[in-house]
């Protein structure tokens, strides 16, 4: 059997990464060369000269011009942070390297930090994940399906009017020779037209040719401007449908990942965030090689999170 390319991909081994980052000094010069690729600029004037101050555990700039201070970490995901930009550093390669994501419990025993402090670093990069996935959209051939996580509740109401079931959509855009591209999978309230069609408005660019089951939700995609193409599945078995190979396959790689990284968590609340974090990682399968830098430019780029507005889960999400 002839190698998987992305499965043997090389990757960043730990010796290299440690290599690049394993002090706060490296750390603290990638942080600043991300935030300012041409040079510190004031956030305020936009000075572009500095005097570094060491006042606390982070560098500090003070503008020459107009004296206003700024700290390295201000303004981006790990501002307020009491913790050494190494650990973040390594948080942040462990979770992008991890092919079916990484527990808190899990992180907290490899960063040597409580359970909250490494729950809260989870979060904080997969909400930075969750919204720099927000910014693009599925285009061409699209295969949809709509989605139910979590298992009927004891005493609860069976099939899809269980109170433990969360619908979402789960899409994959095909190249032109049917290899899956990239992912989106979107929490949505319920399977209806109207909530199908904005979930298309958002994640779907005009002129998509869309394939469905027969779920009559699934017409709301022309309302986004896309074409829909729909495959009675009755009762056939995914393995019988050429047509949802992909769909199917992602579906099941999804629940693999949460079945091999998570005992428990809370789907319900937080389930933009998982899913979020699902399609970053497999829309960027084919670069692990880089796939942390891609992630410490995010959380750069992400601004403050803090433990508060991260657990209202639905209003940040």
């Amino acid at each position: 059997m002839p190698m998987n390319r992305i499965q043997f991909q090389p990757g960043l081994s730990l010796p290299r990464f440690t290599e690049q980052f394993g002090t706060e000094a490296l750390c603290e010069a990638e942080l600043e060369r991300l935030r300012w690729p041409e040079g510190f600029r004031c956030p305020k004037c936009d000075h572009p000269q500095a005097y570094i101050l060491h006042v606390g555990a982070h560098k500090t700039f003070q503008c020459r011009a107009c004296r206003t201070q700024t700290s390295l970490i201000a303004g981006t995901l790990f501002q307020s942070t009491h913790l050494a930009l190494t650990v973040w550093f390594l948080a942040i390669y462990l979770i992008s390297q991890a092919k079916t994501g990484l527990s808190a419990l899990a992180l907290k025993r490899l960063l040597g930090v409580s359970y909250p402090t490494a729950w809260l670093i989870q979060h904080k990069l997969m909400q930075a994940m969750t919204e720099r996935e927000s910014a693009y959209t599925l285009s061409g051939n699209v295969q949809v399906d709509d989605v139910y996580l979590g298992g009927e509740l004891a005493g609860g109401k069976p099939g899809r009017g269980s109170e433990n079931k969360v619908p979402f959509v789960a899409a994959v855009s095909l190249s032109l020779e049917g290899h899956p591209l990239y992912t989106k999978m979107a929490a949505v309230p319920g399977f209806t037209r109207k909530a199908i069609a904005a979930w298309a408005s958002r994640d779907l660019a005009p002129g998509c040719e869309v394939t469905s089951d027969g779920l009559a939700c699934f017409a709301g995609v022309t309302d986004a401007e896309c074409t829909h193409h729909v495959i009675v599945v009755g009762t056939r078995k995914p393995k019988d449908l050429p047509a949802f190979s992909w769909v199917n396959t992602l579906l099941g790689n999804l629940k693999s990942s949460f079945g091999g990284a998570y005992h428990a968590f809370d789907f319900e609340k937080y389930r933009a965030r998982y899913l979020g974090t699902f399609a970053y990682r497999f829309n960027r399968r084919f670069h692990l090689e880089t796939i942390h830098s891609r992630l410490l430019l995010a959380a750069t780029t992400t601004g403050p999170r803090p433990a508060r507005w991260l657990r209202l889960a639905e209003e940040a999400c």
